[in-house]
């Protein structure tokens, strides 16, 4: 018999087709631990089967590399682990994977530079993307409407051009348990995103410890290795990302904190890194929802404090569990605090639960969006910039609007210091005395005066302070900047001993967390 070789090449691509549909993708290609010279990429498919990534430095790709496959649940589905090595640092590459007939679509990614380089790059935070039941596709918007839209509006050039990396301080999903949940809940959404742009995460309390998360994620090794990727850290240009895991039965482990410890230490003569960042999901403070704190992160905060202070190097720890935003800073520290929720879980709403107004807390907003991350490495004047954009809440809709920034500088420029004008050596009444200090002058020209610490004392070594008040420029609290009347140059004081003498000393601190020295004291006696 005679066979037409026109119908044999039909059948033959009518049966891959099938094989291709029957083997489809369950999860998309995404990225993994970006080193200058490797990645990772990952993908499941429904069925076994090869695990082939084709790649090179053109569309035309030229190059192949084969990984493993293993299993992600108890059914057919495969996770597919490919490492492509030998790359270039800070080079754009394209690739595809390929299963069987099944092909994705071509993408590509950037590597990341050497530590030490001068290259500036872009990072995002967000968290608590866990499904909302009345906003299902609450967490797609904020990807989908509100990252990737925004990266379109804001830069020129590709994705890979114009993002870094991804970190998530936990609660990706309701329930890590469900395995359906990993991918309808949180993989479809992202498809887009973390097809060329690593993605690292760190647990919340809804992953509930479960293998799918440690399976799905290829974090870096750098931990323990009894506890592996609950604790790791990542370099990147000039910025060192620290994950912990502050959940129950992990968070007071006594390794983590000697693992941290150790880290830091390592850091401070690592001349590369100008900046720490820290992420784990559960807050010190929270001003939306007090149940929610956890004092074990008061240890990490105050060992990031420590380091910031020693090595002068600013420190920031990223949060969630809290669904909304809170941007704060330590007092005495060049330390950030920044809860980065809520890009898809249920709003904390103002009133709903438990709450403080905390004096670190600069603005707190019960709404969904993104925190932004602008890294300048220029080693003349490295400095970080964060961003809050918006997406509003259930109430008032908001497209992708700039809420917050800030601007650190690890290279501190001091404000002039304060000089005391009143009162000075006087008698004053036991109420109604009201201290008064000169205008603020900045060390940088764009310095703006954005705090005041003002301090009394009944002896000049200020030891035992009876006033130590800490005044900021902004304290957004219930949708009420609470600060807006205050120009911070003077303080009004109560509840004073009559016939004692006050020491009194104030300083001031700029935009960018420095602060000035103090002032020369002054007193007043009491009638």
């Amino acid at each position: 018999m005679k066979l037409n070789l026109g119908f044999v090449i039909l059948f033959f691509n009518f049966c891959n087709l099938l094989n291709a549909q029957e083997n489809r993708f369950i999860v998309k290609p995404y990225l993994q631990d970006a080193e200058p010279t490797s990645i990772i990429i990952k993908w499941e498919t429904a069925g076994d089967g090869e695990s082939i990534v084709e790649w090179g430095t053109t569309p035309k790709l030229g190059k192949k590399t084969v990984g493993d496959a293993y299993p992600v649940n108890f059914g057919e589905s495969r996770l597919h682990e490919v490492k492509l090595t030998g790359l270039e640092r800070f080079a754009t590459y394209y690739y595809r994977v390929k299963t069987g007939a099944l092909k994705s679509d071509i993408f590509q990614f950037k590597t990341p530079p050497i530590s030490g380089e001068e290259e500036p790059f872009n990072l995002i935070a967000m968290s608590d993307m866990q499904i909302d039941r009345n906003e299902p596709d609450k967490f797609n918007e904020v990807v989908n409407e509100g990252i990737l839209a925004y990266l379109d509006q804001e830069f020129d050039g590709k994705l890979p051009d114009n993002l870094a990396l991804v970190m998530i301080p936990g609660d990706l999903v309701s329930d890590g348990s469900v395995y359906e949940q990993w991918n309808d809940h949180f993989f479809k959404p992202v498809a887009k995103l973390f097809a060329e742009v690593p993605v690292y995460p760190v647990p919340g309390n809804h992953e509930k410890n479960t293998q799918f998360f440690f399976t799905y994620f290829s974090l870096p090794k750098n931990g323990d290795a009894a506890y592996a990727e609950h604790w790791w850290y990542k370099d990147y240009g000039n910025v060192r990302i620290i994950g912990l895991d502050s959940n129950q039965g992990y968070r007071d482990l006594n390794q983590q904190y000697e693992w941290l410890e150790q880290v830091l230490k390592d850091t401070e003569s690592n001349e590369h890194i100008d900046f720490v960042f820290a992420q784990l999901h559960h807050p010190y403070k929270s001003e939306l929802w007090i149940p929610g704190e956890e004092e074990s992160t008061g240890k990490v905060v105050k060992m990031l404090e420590a380091f910031s202070d020693k090595t002068g190097k600013p420190s920031i720890h990223f949060f969630g569990h809290t669904h909304g935003y809170s941007r704060g800073q330590s007092r005495d520290h060049n330390h950030l605090w920044v809860n980065v929720a809520s890009a898809g879980g249920p709003i904390d709403n103002w009133g709903e639960f438990e709450g403080r107004d905390y004096d670190e807390f600069t603005v707190t907003q019960d709404e969904y969006g993104f925190v932004m991350v602008e890294v300048d490495p220029h080693p003349a004047d490295p400095q970080i910039t964060l961003k809050r954009i918006s997406r509003g809440n259930t109430e008032k809709s908001r497209n992708n609007e700039l809420r917050d920034s800030i601007t650190v500088f690890k290279l501190n420029q001091t404000p002039n210091t304060p000089e005391v004008i009143s009162p000075k050596n006087e008698s004053m009444p036991i109420t109604g005395v009201t201290l008064k200090a000169s205008a603020f002058t900045g060390g940088r020209p764009s310095s703006t005066h954005a705090a005041s610490h003002w301090q009394v004392a009944t002896s000049p070594d200020f030891e035992k302070p009876v006033v130590d008040s800490w005044k900021q420029s902004e304290n957004w609290y219930y949708e009420e900047n609470r600060q807006q009347k205050d120009d911070l140059t003077d303080e009004s004081l109560s509840r004073l001993t009559p016939n004692t003498t006050y020491y009194w000393r104030v300083r001031y601190r700029d935009q960018y967390l420095s602060w000035s020295d103090w002032s020369n004291p002054a007193s007043f006696i009491t009638k």
